[in-house]
Parts: C-alpha cells; structure tokens; sequence
C-alpha cells in the first residue's frame, strides 16, 4: 500500500533547507537547556535565594515585551535567515561569557544577569523570525507534520538536554558551558547554509498601522487570539520549571544529576506525544483537544506540587509535558494557518512576547512566590489555576473550541469566528 504524503511521518523531511533548520534548532534548543541547568543551579548554589530563580525569568522576558513593535517589523522586513543566524551567533557570545565567569571564578548574580538579559534580547529577535521562518521552508501541505516535528526537536533537546547539562555540570560547570558554546556555533553556521527562502512582503508605507498590524490582526482574529492567550495565562500560572532547583535539592534531594532528569522528564512525556501526533496526527475536534491537553498540564503540576516522591514527581511532570505537546501542536499550526505570511513576523513577535510571559514570566510568578509562601505552594496553586484557565477559555472562546481540522480557513470559516 502506498503512503500519500498527507500520511507521511518524514513528509517536512523531503525538504533539504527544512532539514537544516530542524538539525539547527535542535543545537541550539539542547545547548539552551544545558545553560538553564547549569545557570539554575549555580546561581542557587551561589546565594540560596529563589528570588534570584524568579529574577532569572524576568531578566530573559523584559526584552521581548519592550521590543515586541520591533522584532516584528524586523522579521517582517528583512532576511529572517540571516535573522536566525545573527541571533544564534549572539547565543554563543553569552555561552562565552558565562564559561569566561566560571573559569575566572567571578561568577555572581549581577553580570550573570547582565548576560541573561543579552540572551533575552536576542530571543526577543529570534523568536518571531525563526517561527515566521519555518512556514517559509515547507509547502502548506505539510505544515502541520513539521510543527509537529518542530515540537519533538525542541522537545527531544529538553530530554537529553538538562540530563547531559547535570551530567557535565558534575563534571564541571566551564565543561558544561563549552558544550553549550559548541552547540550555539554548529547551529548558527547551520542556518546560514539554509538557501534564502522565498518571503512575501508589501510596500506599504511603514506607518504605525503597519507596526501595529499583528495586534489589529490577532484582535480581529479570535481563534489566533483565543489559542495564544490560552498557553499564556495557562503556562504563566502552571509553570514549575524555575523551581526545580529547590525541589532537587531540597524536597525530592536528588542533586545535580536530579535536577537534570526533573528538568528531562516534561521532554519525555512531549516527545513521546510529538512522535503519537507525527505518527496519527488529529484530524477531528482539534480546539476540544488542546484544552484537554492545557487540563492534563494543570492535573500534571498539581501532582508534582504536591508529590514528595522521586519516581511520581518525574512522572507527573512527564504528564505535564504531554499535555502541552498537544496544546502546542494544535496552536502553531492553527497560528500559521490562520495568519497571511506578509504579517506572520509582527504575529509572531506578540505570539512571543505572549509564549515568553507564560514561560519566563510564569518562572518569576513562580520564585517569587517560593521566596514569599514556598515552593510547594507556589506550585499547587499554579496547578489549581491552570486548570481553571482551561475551563474559562472553553467557554469564553466558543469558536476556538469548535474548530475540527486542521487546515487553512475558508472565508466562510473565519467569517464565522
């Protein structure tokens, strides 16, 4: 029996410039991971303060949300290839100079932050251009299977990535950097190999309408609004990662190494649902399933908030992970469909600043709060708020929930919306 390409696992595969670009986002994604891990920890070793956790989030997420007017435009008007490079070349300088801090032994919160609030910058750039990128490198039809294989990139790189990052920092936190530094540079020269893709753009005069067109279009557009602003309230509340420093060390006692397998096992479940979707991906009740998939997420944090056990701990945060696999999928595919390519950048930077919120805002909500009440509440009523974010965004979003396959829009269909 033959296999049609709509039934095709590899399908985004059968592109050479989209097989760049999944190897380079895999680098870069692993050699982040490594440099949370190691950052996480040292800082914490450092001064004993979850204060300093949260003020890691901030630091990365204030850049995105001050620039968002311009990363858009940027993706939007010029080569977001070279975009992506540039960006990931960055990365490697702050690797550097983390490596620089711990070889010199002058490692401390203030240029550490310094340094993180770089790297939060060149996310800022890098986010809308690399989302608005791979649309670029794949035809329509096979959208949805490179999503889904974008997804168990990242998500592979989130497994492997904070166990080798423990690993290496046992070793020692100078061999953990140069990995990471090496990861960064392999990444960037893998961009640049990728051929300039075709990009639409319009001559209309660069008034403040056109900066602001990705906020007009996500208003307008109440399915794009209702699945952004879902993983953010969903992920800025449920989000636990900035704590497990304090669970590995404190509650569960598991180390370094602990640490990076807490940090791993949220990629085990993704991945694990990434290749499920790859393999049988959805093709009925699409908008029902993500907000399962955002009630399973909130179920996941409540459990490991509560858990004073190793093996559950690990294994609700693989349910965590699980359950945002499927949310993510649905949205980025639902984002790229829904959105013309000629303002996908300016869609994609406020997607970013929204995904930067629910992620390292959701890790200063969530060190703050340790610092204030403890971390096991903290995370127990992250948890409890997911949950109820799930179930008000199913009600206030009728047309998010109805939505059935996943496919590009009909006039009709966005009419409706």
């Amino acid at each position: 029996m033959s296999i049609t390409q709509a039934d095709d696992r590899f399908a985004a595969f059968r592109h050479r410039s989209y097989t760049l670009f999944f190897i380079a986002r895999f680098l870069a994604a692993f050699a982040t991971q490594i440099i949370s891990v190691s950052v996480g920890w040292q800082i914490y070793a450092v001064t004993g303060n979850a204060l300093y956790l949260g003020a890691i989030g901030f630091v990365q997420f204030m850049p995105a949300l001050l620039l968002i007017l311009v990363t858009g435009f940027v993706a939007d008007h010029y080569n977001r290839r070279a975009i992506v490079s540039i960006c990931l070349s960055v990365s490697a300088v702050c690797a550097l100079a983390l490596l620089c801090l711990t070889l010199t032994e002058t490692f401390s919160p203030l240029p550490v932050l310094i340094i993180l609030t770089i790297f939060g910058i060149e996310r800022a750039f890098m986010g809308p251009a690399v989302q608005s990128l791979a649309p670029n490198l794949v035809p329509e039809k096979d959208l949805a299977n490179s999503f889904a294989w974008n997804s168990s990139s990242w998500q592979t790189a989130s497994i492997i990535g904070p166990v080798a990052g423990g690993l290496l920092f046992g070793v020692g936190a100078s061999v953990a950097y140069s990995v990471a530094l090496a990861f960064m540079i392999g990444a960037a020269l893998l961009v640049f190999m990728i051929p300039k893709p075709a990009q639409r753009t319009v001559s209309e005069p660069k008034s403040w309408a056109y900066v602001l067109a990705g906020f007009e279009f996500i208003s307008r557009e109440k399915v794009v609004l209702g699945a952004i602003s879902l993983d953010l309230f969903a992920v800025l509340l449920g989000g636990a990662v900035a704590l497990m420093p304090i669970f590995a060390s404190e509650i569960l006692v598991l180390g370094p190494l602990g640490l990076g397998l807490l940090r791993a096992a949220p990629g085990v479940g993704a991945i694990a649902m990434a290749i499920w979707l790859a393999t049988f991906p959805i093709k009925q009740h699409s908008g029902v399933k993500m907000f399962i998939g955002v009630a399973v997420f909130g179920i996941g944090t409540l459990v490991f908030g509560l858990s004073q056990t190793a093996w559950l701990s690990i294994l609700a945060l693989a349910v965590m992970g699980a359950g945002d696999m499927i949310s993510v999928y649905v949205r980025e595919t639902l984002i790229a469909l829904w959105t013309p390519d000629d303002v996908r950048g300016r869609v994609n930077a406020v997607n970013s600043v929204f995904v930067g919120a629910s992620n390292e805002l959701g890790e200063t909500r969530a060190g703050f709060m340790a610092w204030a009440f403890g971390a096991v509440p903290a995370v127990v009523i992250g948890g409890i708020g997911t949950l109820a974010v799930s179930i008000a965004w199913a009600r206030w979003f009728p047309s998010l929930r109805k939505i059935d396959t996943l496919e590009a829009p009909t006039p009709e269909e966005r009419a409706r919306a």
